[in-house]
């Protein structure tokens, strides 16, 4: 059946066709929940309880308009976002790309974003059924770069009580300077303040909020960096995010790659983190197939997350993945 759908969604926009992709699931939410229960290897991180490693990479519910039903379709957890502090509609259309014949994306989104109230609004009240539920932040693009850490701390008070977890996104490629962030020399600069911030929400919230950090398959002298995110006192990682690297590709179009050419670059990158980090580590990714998954379990991950996996391989690749988990 998903392929069929996918051979009509994939003669629309890409952008057009993961909307209706998004209509169509919270359409579905109210039979979604007579699948099996999704209590599967199930995993405790950061002071959180996962019913199982799969989740839902940022991006796919930016704004957090789908989260629940998406969460029903088996996901330990789901990460909405990147959600930035004012509304900003990204970059000029078109902004994403298929590339069929690697089972890839590219996209030059640049966080378009409904802004942390609308976002927020989404996010409030529900029951959550077991899901963990993550908010991806980053700043605006018209922020100076000498202020993003302040768009960072505006989020952080606006989704500590609404958000299981907050990851700090540094490392999308199409918001420009934004990777600069990443850098030895300024990572810790940004992520101290951000604990801190988080800090002071613990006694209020009385839970203590984990903060990830997203970081880039590109990042230069990668084994320091993570050891300096590490030094900043967050509690996990994130590896990683698209790069602009293109592995066996001649041509395509700018921005952030995902999918198939990624997964041996994202599988070093967890690899070398988790030989140098004692933080957990979620592999992100070029997982397309549930064997993808059980790699990244395999070479250490804490749990793993799916995008440009659901366009090619649909939603049935959640239960797939769990099947194979469960050792069915």
């Amino acid at each position: 059946m998903y392929r069929v759908l996918r051979a009509l969604g994939f003669r629309l926009d890409a952008e057009q066709a993961h909307r209706l992709a998004l209509r169509a699931v919270r359409m579905a939410r109210p039979f979604s929940f007579r699948q099996r229960p999704f209590e599967v290897a199930a995993v405790d991180a950061f002071g959180l309880h996962f019913r199982n490693p799969l989740g839902l990479a940022a991006g796919y519910d930016k704004d957090g308009t789908a989260w629940r039903a998406l969460a029903a379709l088996g996901f330990g957890h789901v990460e909405v976002g990147t959600v930035t502090p004012r509304p900003q509609p990204g970059n000029p259309r078109p902004r994403v790309h298929r590339l069929p014949a690697q089972r890839a994306l590219v996209n030059r989104m640049g966080f378009p974003s409904a802004g942390a109230d609308a976002v927020a609004r989404s996010l409030d009240g529900g029951a959550r059924r077991g899901v963990v539920l993550g908010v991806s932040i980053g700043p605006n693009a018209d922020t100076l770069p000498e202020r993003r850490v302040d768009d960072y701390l505006t989020l952080v008070d606006r989704f500590a009580a609404l958000a299981d977890y907050l990851a700090v996104n540094v490392s999308s490629p199409n918001t420009p300077g934004l990777r600069d962030l990443e850098a030895v020399a300024t990572i810790g600069g940004l992520l101290r303040p951000v604990v801190v911030r988080r800090d002071e929400w613990v006694a209020r919230l009385r839970r203590r909020v984990p903060i990830l950090v997203k970081l880039s398959p590109d990042a230069t002298d990668f084994e320091s960096v993570v050891a300096a995110v590490e030094s900043a006192g967050v509690d996990g990682i994130i590896i990683g995010n698209t790069t602009t690297a293109r592995p066996g590709i001649e041509d395509s179009p700018p921005g952030g790659l995902s999918g198939g050419p990624l997964g041996l670059i994202a599988l070093d990158r967890l690899r070398r983190a988790v030989a140098v980090s004692g933080l957990p580590v979620i592999a992100s990714g070029g997982v397309l197939t549930p064997q993808d998954v059980a790699a990244r379990l395999v070479a250490g991950a804490t749990l793993v997350q799916l995008y440009t996996g659901l366009v090619y391989s649909g939603p049935g690749l959640v239960r797939q993945s769990l099947r194979r988990l469960a050792g069915e």
